[in-house]
């Protein structure tokens, strides 16, 4: 199953897009496309990094003695268990969803019973079996490739391509001017410190993996995206050797067209004028701050001009 598993793992740092790239990706007819954030971590995570990021954002781990019933309750899965269980608490309970976490734990046992046991197999029968009992998704296609975005992952890069030879990431940077604008809506954000810290510490983990594989590893800018959001993914799938589509223009949930992106993250309009005027929504003094936190990412990512 994990030879031939084709994934396009999609990481980002807060507010940096990667919802926004998820839904623009959505409506392609070709592609299995994960509904909410694939929050595949486990709490069994525990690295140097774990006091940084959400366990739930990060690759899993999963304990050497444990069943496959135990791996599939492991990983996390905050948002659609959520929306699947109890729908009347999830910020997504308007969106039809005809969907059973039970037939899908039932479907991801079946899929990894009589194999080896691996993180691959359990990340590949996780995908599978979502789509193989999402009884109203918009699209089918016999070999699809998944496309799945969770937070922050680009971190467990070595991870993901080890497990999965056929993995492929997409890592989204938006300035970082309009990314802490964008946190600090939230009721409780981050402090700029705390929030700078990880938007390096994810920028930094992204170059790297691009330098290394540059066939496996792709930075997207944020701008690049609201500019263009059909010809620039276009460009993307061409890399995993996929054609475009017209529904790459614009956000779709489920193939429907979203008149906004909200509540996938806080980014409401993905465009050019709305990404620019709220780097502004900054006071001058902490744009400056943001400006020497970013650091030497401004070059590398070809922000210094931005403001």
């Amino acid at each position: 199953m994990t030879e031939d598993f084709r994934l396009l793992m999609i990481g980002a740092m807060y507010e940096n897009g990667g919802n926004t790239t998820h839904r623009f990706l959505d409506g392609h007819p070709d592609l299995a496309v994960y509904p909410f954030e694939s929050q595949l971590g486990t709490r069994h995570v525990g690295d140097l990094l774990a006091s940084m990021f959400p366990l739930k954002y990060r690759w899993p781990e999963f304990l050497l003695g444990a069943s496959a019933h135990d791996d599939y309750r492991a990983i996390i899965d905050e948002e659609c268990k959520v929306r699947a269980r109890t729908p009347q608490v999830s910020r997504f309970r308007d969106r039809p969803f005809v969907f059973s976490d039970d037939d899908r734990r039932d479907r991801f046992v079946d899929l990894v019973a009589g194999a080896p046991r691996s993180r691959g197999r359990n990340v590949a029968a996780f995908f599978q079996a979502t789509f193989d009992v999402w009884r109203d998704h918009h699209a089918e296609t016999d070999r699809p490739i998944y496309v799945g975005y969770s937070p922050i992952v680009t971190v467990d890069y070595e991870k993901i391509l080890g497990d999965l030879p056929e993995a492929r990431i997409l890592h989204v940077v938006r300035n970082p001017w309009s990314a802490y604008a964008d946190t600090c809506r939230r009721p409780v954000p981050l402090s700029l410190a705390d929030y700078m810290l990880g938007w390096t510490t994810c920028q930094h983990a992204a170059l790297v993996a691009a330098a290394r594989h540059p066939a496996r590893v792709h930075v997207l800018r944020f701008e690049d995206l609201v500019a263009d959001p059909a010809g620039t993914l276009t460009k993307v799938l061409a890399t995993v050797g996929v054609a475009g589509a017209p529904a790459l223009a614009y956000p779709t949930w489920n193939g429907h067209r979203l008149n906004e992106v909200y509540p996938w993250g806080t980014i409401r309009h993905a465009t050019v004028e709305a990404n620019r005027s709220t780097a502004f929504e900054l006071s001058s003094a902490v744009r400056s701050d943001v400006t020497a936190r970013a650091g030497l990412f401004l070059d590398a990512l070809d922000y210094r001009s931005f403001l």
